[in-house]
């Protein structure tokens, strides 16, 4: 059993951990004050190819493998974790347009999307459809050669950027034998009858708008369907497994964020004439901040593993995701406590470790769901 990076997956991790120090740490405050987009930080990500990692060089892509898109992730995160949010949602399109689209439809939006020069965005939560994903309300009326969509889809990241192209949704349809399925499609922004509505305002990451959608007797043509006719939800629930995977590891960076920020203070930080590093209520909290930091990322890095080797991995996510999720918002209340009335000031970076963390346990399956996925598959 060898644990040892491979050298294109070092020097994967050293590019990004470079680019996180240098370019995004030192924005991330500004980003979350004022909550404007950091276009050109998304650009310069984009050049150095973050987008599209593991897919192939001939649809704009890397040409590498999941545990590097991973390790970027966590890079990404430690500096912002909103920016690796994006990366997040943009690859889980590329994965779905990669494994489930047409070579037409690859060539159209796939390669843009691995290049990072446009963004994608996923489109599955509805009003009554969250933790639920098969109650999809939205329709697909198929009328002649075009499909036609109505419905509602929330919480939806990326689709606002002025870069983004597409959002792949649900909708469920009805068949010639009159049974409901789902199916997944394709829509460019732009396209009549999809509205964008206004941005929510979220606990923090606001520079990474979240909209509400809408269709409205919104035509698409026939071949915008992706993948098989029926398949739509297990089509999602497949590349759901990879968001999973990318949420551990955006956890990961971020505790690892929480860490760096809380060691160092505890070591300067002096009460009752000595640093607060030497009391054993503070030194215990960053020996089990460190300890659970590298437990989850073995778990991350060994269900993007899997993945690469084309193995089972829905139990190794749900537990790198379930973990790693609990683990970061733990982290980020202790990285609070050991800065004490300072970690309740926002000039303090651990304030937005602690409001970034929660949405961990909830976005790509809830902590709930995931406990039912493990149980489900024990």
């Amino acid at each position: 059993m060898d644990f040892h990076l491979t050298e294109e997956q070092e020097m994967v991790k050293s590019m990004s951990k470079k680019f996180s120090d240098e370019v995004v740490a030192p924005r991330a405050e500004e980003m979350d004050k004022t909550d404007e987009t950091p276009y050109d930080i998304i650009n310069k990500m984009a050049e150095l190819g973050m987008m599209g990692i593991p897919f192939p060089e001939k649809y704009g892509g890397g040409g590498s493998d999941w545990v590097s898109q991973m390790l970027c992730t966590e890079e990404i995160s430690r500096g912002e974790v909103t920016l690796a949010g994006l990366v997040d949602v943009t690859s889980i399109v590329g994965q779905e347009l990669y494994v489930f689209g047409t070579e037409e439809q690859k060539q159209r939006w796939l390669i843009p999307i691995a290049q990072g020069r446009e963004i994608g965005a996923f489109g599955l939560t509805e009003p009554n459809a969250g933790s639920d994903a098969g109650a999809t309300q939205t329709t697909a009326e198929l009328d002649g050669n075009k499909w036609v969509i109505n419905g509602t889809k929330i919480f939806i990241t990326n689709i606002a950027l002025d870069n983004a192209n597409i959002v792949i949704i649900t909708a469920r349809s009805k068949r010639e034998d009159g049974k409901h399925v789902i199916n997944n499609f394709i829509v460019p922004k732009g396209t009549p009858g999809f509205t964008i509505g206004a941005q929510y305002d979220k606990i923090q990451g606001n520079a990474l708008p979240t909209c509400e959608l809408a269709f409205e007797d919104c035509r698409l043509p026939r071949d915008y369907l992706l993948g098989e006719e029926g398949r739509g939800f297990a089509q999602h629930l497949s590349v759901l497994q990879t968001g999973r995977i990318f949420i551990a590891a955006m956890c990961v960076g971020l505790a690892q964020a929480c860490l760096d920020a809380s060691l160092p203070y505890a070591k300067q930080r002096v009460q009752f004439g000595q640093p607060i590093y030497r009391f054993q209520a503070v030194s215990f909290k960053l020996a089990d901040m460190a300890m659970n930091i590298e437990l989850a990322r073995l778990m991350y890095l060994k269900a993007a593993w899997l993945k690469d080797k084309g193995l089972p991995h829905t139990l190794e996510a749900s537990y790198a995701k379930l973990f790693a999720s609990e683990m970061v918002e733990k982290a980020a209340s202790d990285a609070v406590q050991i800065h004490g009335g300072y970690g309740y000031i926002n000039d303090f970076a651990v304030s937005r470790y602690y409001r970034a963390a929660k949405l961990n346990q909830i976005v790509e399956g809830t902590s709930e769901i995931q406990r039912y996925v493990i149980s489900r598959n024990l």
